[in-house]
């Protein structure tokens, strides 16, 4: 199946010279979104790890239903103030501006082993915050999966010891 079909360009969003890669099409669409999972559960099986850990929202979206089709614990990282318990945190660039991420302090255990997911692997800035914040409260990530890589930002330049696994690439 060709993914790609289902991806939505929205230009100049969220500001001028940005492409959105919007993946609301592919997530509606029951045999796409199957599919999509499914050719990420694949991929990701053949590491070792305890929990899925994903930003809000889209990153839900996607990691939520890998982490349930592997019996995997599920790790939410949220924007500041939406978590109820004490939290860690991590400041990070975006290709348009700064953001900040959250995690539980005890969501993941010393040790845990830890899988990222989230919908678009950009210029890696999030998903670099989201390895400092797990190695922050002691575990380790092992690999990381996304929808969507953008090769044109270079990502990988800032993941460099980190495998990535991604099904739709730009």
């Amino acid at each position: 199946m060709d993914l790609k079909a289902f991806i939505r360009d929205i230009p100049d969003f969220p500001q001028k010279g940005v492409i959105f890669r919007d993946i609301t099409p592919l997530i509606k669409n029951p045999e796409a979104f199957k599919y999509a999972i499914d050719t990420i559960v694949e991929e990701v099986k053949k590491y070792e790890f305890d929990l899925v850990v994903c930003p809000e929202a889209r990153g839900f979206i996607i990691g939520a239903p890998i982490a349930y089709l592997l019996g995997k614990g599920f790790v939410p990282v949220r924007k500041p103030g939406k978590l109820p318990y004490k939290t860690v945190s991590d400041t990070y660039e975006l290709e348009y501006g700064k953001a900040e991420l959250h995690i539980h302090e005890d969501a993941i255990q010393p040790g845990q082993k830890v899988l990222i997911i989230d919908d678009v692997l950009a210029t890696g800035g999030t998903a670099l915050a989201l390895k400092r914040l797990v190695e922050k409260v002691g575990g380790t990530v092992v690999a990381s999966a996304f929808l969507i890589e953008l090769t044109y930002l270079n990502p990988r330049n800032l993941l460099k010891d980190l495998p990535i696994i991604a099904p739709i690439k730009y």
